[in-house]
């Protein structure tokens, strides 16, 4: 272990979790001290074994926040659902802070960029929390995430004007085994008429404000108002995915959009297209390839289009899609580590370049 290694932690081994788990046991920058469960059947098993590793770190799961912070890690790696459980999440971040430990993860998402979107009181608890612990916090991800705000930012950096901003995700959903996103979120599943939690009025101006107001401010303006839209489309009949049911007449796929208004014009604009097969609702916009992908529009002069397509030797588009994700949270790490206390956001932190990443033909 280099004098350089950071001691690292990680919180929930899910989707997401387990794939930044791996990061942490192969990248030689990082010496993982911890990691924590809320799944029972969990607690006491090897971190290599949670990240579906061959290895045996040494390093067995707890069951608490408390017994991870006693081995007081520089950073915690922080991936437990934020979007169904917001407040928790937010108090979890906040114990980490106060202990001193800079926080880089996925979740709460509104951390990635609080003001405008989260209460003010709720965002001076945060900071308050991380200038008593001389600690960080950074949450990021694909979208809302690097695909969103990096991305478009760095396009825009070479416009000499621009009129609006909108980037997409376009993906089938089918193999993407989150239920609880999937069903109890999105709606999937669910009557065409009904109304999920993601869709009930300012729930995705939450999810997405981030976004929209960070963009804003990389562009040098403010919105005045942030819109929102969905749309749904029933199944044609009854068909398994990954996640579960999909029964005839239910919700198969959705379309949704926040739009950040500027003197009433969509300035910035967020859309997702979610299918859960390939052939529902044809006229929607598509991916341009693979089964998934991120598209920027910039119109401006110059106009751009341009379409990520993530792709993974170990799985699908979701996958990849979750991977990039993830790589992006654990590749923040030594930037977060250098810098100020507080919240920070991508507009505070180096052009990232994927620095300590390159292992060459049969590397790691």
């Amino acid at each position: 272990m280099s004098p350089q290694t950071i001691r690292v932690a990680q919180v929930a081994t899910g989707n997401a979790g387990r794939l930044t788990l791996r990061q942490l046991i192969d990248d030689p920058r990082f010496d993982l001290v911890a990691v924590s469960t809320s799944t029972p059947d969990k607690v006491g098993r090897d971190a290599g074994e949670l990240a579906g590793l061959a290895v045996t770190t040494g390093v067995t799961a707890v069951g608490d926040l408390a017994a991870l912070i006693a081995t007081r890690p520089d950073v915690v790696v922080y991936c437990a659902m934020g979007d169904t459980r917001p407040v928790e999440a937010t108090h979890d971040v906040r114990r980490l802070l106060e202990a001193g430990i800079d926080v880089v993860g996925s979740a709460p998402g509104t951390l990635q960029y609080p003001w405008g979107t989260m209460p003010q009181k709720v965002i001076d608890k945060v900071e308050a929390a991380a200038q008593a612990g001389g600690a960080s916090v950074y949450v990021t991800g694909v979208d809302p995430g690097f695909a969103s705000d990096l991305v478009p930012l760095a396009l825009a950096s070479t416009c000499q004007r621009i009129t609006q901003v909108k980037t997409y995700e376009l993906a089938d959903y089918a193999t993407y085994d989150g239920a609880e996103v999937m069903f109890d979120l999105m709606g999937f599943g669910q009557p065409v008429d009904s109304t999920p939690l993601l869709f009930l009025p300012g729930v995705l101006a939450m999810a997405w404000g981030t976004t929209i107001r960070m963009t804003a401010a990389g562009l040098g303006i403010e919105v005045d108002e942030i819109v929102e839209h969905w749309e749904a489309a029933p199944a044609p009949e009854g068909y398994d995915i990954a996640a579960g049911r999909i029964e005839q007449g239910t919700i198969a796929a959705l379309r949704f959009s926040i739009s950040g208004l500027v003197d009433g014009h969509p300035a910035i604009v967020v859309e997702h297209v979610t299918r859960t097969r390939d052939d529902l609702r044809p006229d929607w916009a598509r991916p341009a390839a693979g089964g998934g992908s991120y598209r920027v529009e910039i119109t401006g002069e110059p106009s751009y289009v341009v379409d990520i397509v993530p792709s993974s030797e170990h799985g699908d588009h979701n996958h990849a899609a979750i991977v990039a994700a993830c790589g992006r949270i654990v590749n923040a790490i030594p930037d977060v580590v250098a810098a100020r206390p507080g919240i920070l956001t991508t507009l505070d932190l180096p052009l990232p370049t994927g620095r300590g990443t390159y292992v060459g033909p049969g590397g790691r």
